[in-house]
């Protein structure tokens, strides 16, 4: 169905190609999922397949890119639409219409599709999609997670023989995510759709993967194969298969299923340690302190932010209700739940964004709505999920500079946490021409060079693979060791179970559970990462901690 001859691509005034030696069969009707680090040219892949390269994205293809028979550099994108359909890292540059009943007939109207049919796929899909709710809404006004579903929906409406998705996943809660995926494994299995999809949080899709599809660093060539055999010498690999390289199991398994058929030596190897977080709070108390007993340690300090029974409203339609929360330093809170249940609004109103219609915030005792722009930097940063919303200059190196003079930081101190994140960024690279991680990963580094006591992330490991969302962490860990307090909103079960010392369920607006992370994830089927569910019913996290465990046993 898909096939690609001995292809290359070069951007203009690029030193080397995006991607080069590709050369695979895609066959019908399978579900091949796309794996590699950041900036490897996945995106560049996936746009050669729906032929937007060369003739949107510019660049110079070598060699030839055929989909179902058909040449794409004698066919331009709108003489495959009946055949690919194809959504992107950014939803939003994917909307042509103003409301979710809309954007899902749009497609069908320009391939002229009687109305009856239209009417028809437009219910099945609101059904498929869990949107029926949300079909009058202005895509405006939705989450970055439904808009995320919207953009799918309007693909599939058309009924396409090809699929191409770049992470389609990556802004949806593991509950929409689920949906997702078990809607493209229908497609599959009973209509014989050929998906190919670019993902980084494995542990999500690859059990639904008839085959991976493995781009390497440093113009290694391409390889597709059985995805177990792949991953286990792949560089990016979900928490199941490194649980299943400590545990010594041969092949890895690839589901929570499969592993935990094999768990039971594991569990009894583990069952006499005790988990330890993956850090010790800065504030926490000493021994000596916690025996002289409370009444000799000292005040607690007060909190970097203070929210308390807060309503923010839209319009005449309420967005959060009666929210409090309370963060100190050096301390890591996720707030999770589904998508459009508050997170962002709650991290928004903490810069100012939203004023609140009841109860009071404050932030490094400032009202963040009430205070200068300027001033409040000092205390606060956000990292949107949008990360453009930050970048404006021509150039990472232009980019770097302006935030080490918006900051007063040393020159250099910005870039030098770019190179740290994600190594490799050249310096004179637009920040538009970055793939959808290598933005993000700008973006923080800007936020960060200020290291305000306060950081806001939303989404931070959207479009990021496992190494470069390990570095993040690490930085995070030490930036919280030196008293910052970080606040993070995520569907990223795995992040939170490695980074948070508290999680915040959110749903409607309301905060419908809080406390330490352990205790939160383990009780959640849908916020539980891979190792707890594995492990379950000890309170294993993540597979670090296994492997301290492991080696202080051995």
């Amino acid at each position: 169905m898909i096939r690609f001859e001995n292809v290359q691509v070069t951007y203009a005034d690029a030193a080397t190609p995006a991607v080069r030696g590709l050369d695979f069969t895609v066959p019908e009707g399978e579900l091949v999922l796309l794996i590699g680090p950041s900036g490897v040219g996945k995106s560049t892949l996936l746009n050669a397949v729906c032929g937007l390269v060369p003739h949107f994205t510019g660049g110079t293809l070598h060699g030839r890119v055929t989909v179902d028979g058909r040449d794409t550099r004698t066919h331009k994108p709108r003489e495959l639409a009946d055949v690919v359909g194809t959504v992107g890292q950014d939803p939003r540059a994917h909307f042509v219409t103003d409301t979710v009943e809309d954007e899902l007939a749009y497609g069908m109207e320009s391939i002229g599709l009687p109305p009856a049919t239209m009417r028809r796929r437009v219910e099945e899909t609101l059904d498929l999609l869990g949107l029926a709710e949300l079909r009058d809404r202005p895509i405006g006004t939705l989450s970055g997670g439904q808009q995320q579903r919207v953009a799918i929906g309007s693909v599939l409406t058309t009924h396409p023989r090809v699929l191409v998705l770049d992470e389609p996943t990556s802004a949806l809660d593991p509950g929409a995510a689920e949906e997702v995926l078990a809607v493209l494994q229908r497609l599959v299995h009973d209509l014989g759709t050929t998906v190919l999809m670019a993902e980084h949080r494995l542990e999500r899709v690859v059990q639904y993967a008839d085959q991976v599809l493995l781009l390497p660093e440093r113009g290694a060539p391409a390889q597709l194969g059985d995805p177990a055999e792949l991953l286990a010498h792949s560089p990016v690999r979900p928490p199941v298969v490194q649980l299943g390289e400590l545990a010594g199991w041969s092949p890895p398994p690839l589901s929570v299923r499969d592993a935990r058929r094999r768990a039971g030596p594991l569990r009894e190897r583990l069952a006499p340690a005790t988990p330890q977080p993956p850090r010790p709070r800065p504030d926490a108390a000493s021994p000596a302190d916690e025996a002289r007993g409370a009444a000799t340690r000292p005040a607690e300090p007060a909190p970097l932010a203070q929210v308390t029974t807060l309503d923010v409203r839209r319009g005449r339609t309420g967005v959060l209700h009666r929210v409090s929360l309370t963060v100190q330093a050096g301390e890591t809170v996720a707030l999770m739940g589904r998508n459009g249940a508050g997170k962002s609004t709650l991290l928004n109103t903490l810069v100012g964004l939203h004023a609140p219609a009841h109860g009071s915030v404050r932030v490094g005792g400032h009202t963040p709505h009430r205070t200068k722009p300027g001033q409040l930097l000092r205390h606060v940063g956000l990292v949107p999920q949008d990360p453009r919303d930050l970048l404006a200059a021509d150039t990472v190196a232009a980019e770097c500079a302006a935030a080490d003079r918006d900051a007063g930081a040393d020159r250099g101190t910005c870039r030098a946490l770019v190179g740290e994140l994600l190594p490799g960024v050249a310096d004179d690279v637009h920040p538009r021409d970055l793939s959808e991680g290598q933005r993000l990963v700008l973006a923080l580094a800007v936020v960060l060079t200020a290291a305000p006591p306060l950081i806001l992330l939303d989404e931070p490991t959207r479009g990021l693979d496992y190494a470069a969302k390990h570095r993040l962490t690490e930085v995070l860990h030490d930036l919280a060791a030196r008293g910052h307090a970080i606040v993070l909103a995520t569907h990223d079960v795995e992040l939170a179970a490695e980074l948070a010392d508290r999680v915040l369920v959110m749903a409607q607006g309301e905060v419908v559970a809080d406390g330490p992370t352990a205790d939160v994830v383990v009780s959640s089927p849908a916020f539980a990462p891979q190792t707890a569910k594995v492990l379950a019913p000890q309170p294993w996290l993540t597979v670090p901690q296994v492997r301290r465990a492991l080696g202080a046993t051995s």
